[in-house]
């Protein structure tokens, strides 16, 4: 299974500021945006299906995102997500954004999701599924405190391209 994944996406004129630059907020959402549709393709792994059927999700307990290149309107973007670290209750993910070519890194966010129990709305472990698919995919990075893979990421970003 693919550890690292891809997909592009076009910034759109009403996620922009009058600048036509992405709107901070917006990264959140097309890297989001992103990830869900990943994780779909190349896992099968329907996140609502699993929501509807088994009252199972995932929320976000947190998110870190560094901003380093603007993303303009109408332009295509690359956006790489991967699983950094798992636990019994929870996961990490690191998401960037690059220009298409991707020799310009945009951005890249850091989001901590915990698995929930909708009807009871109690944070809950993943099932022997999940756990066996996290320990497929993960591809953890060497940095594990955000301020520091930023440094990294801000000084060599092309050492992550293929």
């Amino acid at each position: 299974m693919k550890k690292i994944l891809s997909s592009t996406s076009r910034i759109r004129f009403q996620d922009c500021d009058p600048y036509n630059h992405l709107n901070n907020a917006k990264y959140i959402d097309y890297m989001i945006n992103a990830r869900e549709d990943q994780i779909l393709e190349h896992y099968s792994l329907d996140i609502f299906a699993r929501a509807r059927k088994e009252g199972k999700a995932w929320v976000v307990a947190s998110n870190q995102i560094a901003y380093l290149n603007p993303a303009f309107t109408m332009e295509t973007v690359t956006i790489e997500s991967q699983m950094v670290s798992y636990s019994a209750k929870g996961i990490l993910v690191e998401v960037r954004m690059w220009n298409e070519a991707r020799t310009e890194l945009k951005s890249f966010m850091w989001v901590s999701f915990v698995h929930f129990d909708l009807v009871n709305k109690t944070v809950i472990p993943h099932d022997d599924f999940l756990m066996e698919l996290f320990h497929d995919v993960l591809s953890p990075v060497d940095e594990e405190v955000f301020e520091e893979r930023f440094k990294v990421l801000k000084k060599k970003p092309q050492s992550l391209a293929s």
